[in-house]
């Protein structure tokens, strides 16, 4: 068994390396349609698939999101530190391996088909169940709205992914109850049915290995980081040692 620490921001790009890999998503990237759904964890997503197919070309993650939750001291583009919301480039949606830029995933959601894939972010992850959910901010649903009548109508596969520092106690559909109430303020919750990919499956995917969370947190960069055991063969663990080493030097996301 081997220890390593993954920062918030390493767990994005081996999720992203990982997806990658997942067998759906290559099948759709060969023939079918492919929704990347803006979101940080996304962007590193988008960043790995567009350069593996040699179209990454104009592709920046620093503004591959909708909505984004914030220290106190940043909370709209006007303290220079965050893109323009001009600079939002749409999802990035791609057909049978081409990048169709500018598009969204309310151009393409009615006309996706089994065997089409819809990779949607979300806020909390229930690692227990393998449940995840989003915050919803829109007043039609957004985004999950578009994935879910995709997903639930037509059998689009939805895949999920999420870092473990989104992980919360208890059951997101009690929780989701109790903030969606009348009378409440704030941002809605909604439970998503979908495949939750965590660096957890990552690791499982890449290298075959069992991985689980021993401790969490950190200081001077490391907050929200975690810490996992992993276990495997010794092919497996090489492998594992290898990946995670690569990806845990991966520099805190910047808006700039």
């Amino acid at each position: 068994m081997l220890q390593f620490n993954l920062t918030p921001a390493a767990g994005k790009r081996l999720i992203a390396i990982a997806i990658c890999r997942h067998p759906a998503v290559q099948k759709a990237l060969l023939k079918g349609t492919l929704v990347i759904v803006a979101g940080t964890t996304n962007g590193y997503v988008a960043e790995e698939i567009l350069r593996g197919l040699g179209q990454a070309e104009g592709f920046r993650r620093s503004r591959f999101f909708r909505g984004i939750i914030l220290p106190p001291e940043l909370k709209t583009t006007e303290s220079g530190r965050l893109p323009d919301e001009r600079d939002f480039p749409g999802d990035v949606v791609i057909t049978d391996g081409v990048w169709r830029r500018g598009k969204s995933i309310f151009d393409v959601a009615e006309s996706m088909r089994e065997g089409d894939v819809i990779l949607k972010g979300a806020n909390a992850l229930d690692l227990a169940r393998r449940h995840a959910a989003v915050l919803i901010g829109h007043p039609q649903g957004g985004t999950t709205i578009s994935a879910l009548q995709a997903a639930i109508g037509r059998r689009v596969h939805l895949i999920l992914p999420v870092g473990l520092e989104k992980r919360v106690p208890g059951d997101l559909m009690e929780l989701a109850a109790r903030l969606n109430m009348p009378g409440n303020s704030g941002l809605r919750l909604m439970p998503v049915p979908g495949e939750v990919f965590s660096e957890i499956d990552a690791i499982k995917l890449l290298t075959g290995a069992e991985a689980e969370i021993i401790a969490a947190g950190g200081f001077g960069g490391a907050e929200g980081s975690v810490r996992l055991a992993v276990r495997g063969s010794e092919e497996q663990m090489e492998m594992a040692e290898k990946i995670l080493e690569s990806a845990a030097i991966e520099p805190p996301f910047g808006l700039g």
